[in-house]
């Protein structure tokens, strides 16, 4: 008969196996991951991950919303740093970048994998929405200061896609060896912001 699990003991088991997850599915992708291997990478039986989760799209939802809320902690560290709005946002903008290129596999689990059911997962959701939060807070603050004139969580979409763009390019060596993306992603924020001045 299993013993009797506390919170903190579900809690330590969930983040073993989701750190030994993010790892499989960035080695081999979450298609070629099963949850066999996943218990193998723990040395525990098959049947134990069960206990914690439902299914791999289950684990799966918990290492995304892991993913976000380390994105999401490290804009948010940046834009709290002291400073005007618009040291705020170049902060923030840097910090997004170190993310992507410093963990790249992770930002592709992250925003190049769609799971048709994510409505089904209230903490991916709810991290997903938070990283989104933080590509809008550091431009109203812009806006607030009269650097900006817009909707923040319209402008914020646009910085936002603007950076994705230019991650994705550079991840995939799109963008060529004499292209330097935190160069070209500086510019383009420049090109949208001076579209986007009080007139």
């Amino acid at each position: 008969m299993p013993r009797t699990l506390t919170e903190a003991d579900v809690a330590e088991f969930r983040e073993r196996l989701c750190e030994a997850a993010e790892r499989l599915f960035v080695e081999r992708g979450p298609e070629a991951v099963t949850m066999r291997q996943l218990a193998g990478a723990l040395g525990v039986s098959p049947m134990t991950p069960y206990r914690y989760f439902r299914d791999k799209d289950d684990i799966l939802a918990a290492v995304r919303a892991a993913a976000y809320d380390r994105f999401a902690q490290a804009l948010e560290a940046a834009h709290a740093e002291p400073g005007d709005a618009r040291a705020k946002g170049a902060r923030v903008a840097e910090a997004y970048l170190d993310f992507a290129f410093s963990n790249p596999q992770t930002y592709k689990l992250m925003f190049d994998l769609h799971q048709p059911n994510e409505h089904d997962y209230p903490d991916l959701k709810r991290a997903s929405e938070r990283a989104r939060r933080t590509m809008t807070d550091y431009v109203r603050g812009l806006v607030e200061a009269g650097v900006l004139a817009g909707d923040p969580d319209e402008i914020g979409a646009m910085f936002w896609a603007a950076t994705h763009g230019v991650v994705v390019l550079a991840l995939a060596g799109r963008l060529g060896r004499e292209t330097d993306p935190r160069k070209l992603a500086s510019s383009l924020s420049r090109a949208l912001s001076r579209g986007l001045r009080p007139h």
